[in-house]
């Protein structure tokens, strides 16, 4: 296929998903698109029971996953173009990325040992993961030789690992007391639980020695309300915890469960945990790996190695695949995620687009 014709068809492929609506659940326009499209340019292509886009190129024993997100974090940006930027609501998380995976799958030559899966899951943006889960759950004995997960890192980098998460709803009910008296009140004490829980987190990452984002335990309050309710109060508020590696959620949930027993006599809690997710962080020394530094230094780039701050799909698949070398990668800048500036660089785009092809014809030649 000549260049200045497939680089046509993969502007065109991301100009039209960016410009499908696909908040979380909201995704089947949007795969539907997709999966036509890929079957159109030589994948077999479906939407799937979870309502993913999938396309497998091959029949080889050896898969090679491309697992991309389909739905966008809510809010609309009108889709545009003001010369090389493409703005608009997925277009950097994680339309871009996929769409790199979709079009590098067309432009390379499967041998007869291996296939290529891409995959645009749902409800990456939830905390349920629902597109993820469902592949995982396909492949829990039969892992892939090697997985890419779509997310930005910009064209020259390379992600190696995301941080876990916890998140925790409390409802404190808590009796009054005067203002003028000594007892604290209703939502003092829920400010006291949050400084509670920053301490407990300060103190682990001073025990852990961890001085860098990734390796800390980091809190965040989330929400807070409080309201009267006759004799009592009733305090609401939601945490959010991201994890470093070697630290579970459920090592964590413990803790906290802990600090809640020390509320003061007479409060009662009702506590909540969710979107449990264990950190990941991947080898550098590996195949695939090796295959995209090479490929970025051939495309005239100087890679680079990073890990997040954030979840991704990779906290689903990677903790369960061991044994398969995996990283994150694709086009955009990250800190544009879910803002209402959302935009990528085209150029940027193809130019990705190259180092993945270069990367599967790579990995292929095993």
């Amino acid at each position: 296929m000549a260049q200045e014709h497939w680089q046509r068809e993969a502007i065109g492929l991301l100009t039209k998903l960016v410009s499908i609506p696909s908040p979380s659940t909201y995704e089947i326009k949007a795969s539907t698109y997709l999966a036509g499209w890929l079957d159109a340019h030589g994948l077999s292509a479906r939407v799937d029971e979870a309502k993913n886009a999938v396309g497998v190129k091959g029949k080889g024993n050896k898969e090679i996953l491309l697992l991309g997100h389909i739905d966008t974090f809510p809010g609309e940006v009108p889709v545009r173009r003001e010369e090389d930027l493409l703005y608009g609501r997925g277009s950097v998380d994680a339309k871009g990325p996929l769409c790199v995976f979709a079009a590098a799958a067309t432009l390379v030559n499967v041998p007869v040992n291996w296939r290529i899966t891409v995959v645009g899951a749902v409800e990456e943006e939830y905390a349920t993961s629902k597109g993820a889960r469902h592949v995982l759950a396909q492949r829990l004995e039969t892992p892939p030789a090697y997985c890419v997960i779509g997310e930005p890192s910009n064209w020259d980098r390379v992600t190696l690992g995301y941080k876990g998460r916890l998140l925790l709803d409390v409802d404190l009910r808590v009796p009054f007391s005067h203002s003028a008296g000594e007892g604290r009140l209703p939502a003092e004490q829920g400010v006291d639980f949050w400084r509670e829980v920053e301490q407990y987190c300060a103190s682990f990452n001073a025990k852990q020695g961890a001085t860098s984002p990734f390796a800390q335990l980091t809190p965040s309050l989330r929400h807070i309300a409080s309201q009267d309710e006759g004799s009592f109060g009733a305090v609401k508020l939601g945490f959010g915890f991201r994890l470093p590696v070697g630290l579970s959620p459920a090592q964590l949930e413990q803790e906290l469960r802990g600090l809640l027993a020390k509320l003061p006599a007479g409060t009662t809690a009702t506590a909540q945990f969710s979107s449990r997710e264990v950190a990941y962080r991947g080898d550098k020394s590996n195949p695939l790996v090796r295959a995209f530094l090479r490929s970025i230094r051939s495309a005239g780039g100087e890679p680079r190695f990073v890990v997040k701050t954030g979840t991704a799909d990779m906290n689903v698949v990677g903790p369960h695949w061991p044994t398969t070398p995996m990283v994150a990668y694709g086009p955009g800048d990250s800190s544009l995620d879910h803002t209402p500036h959302e935009h990528i660089d085209v150029n940027e785009y193809v130019r990705a687009i190259d180092v993945l092809v270069g990367v599967l014809e790579t990995l292929m030649q095993d």
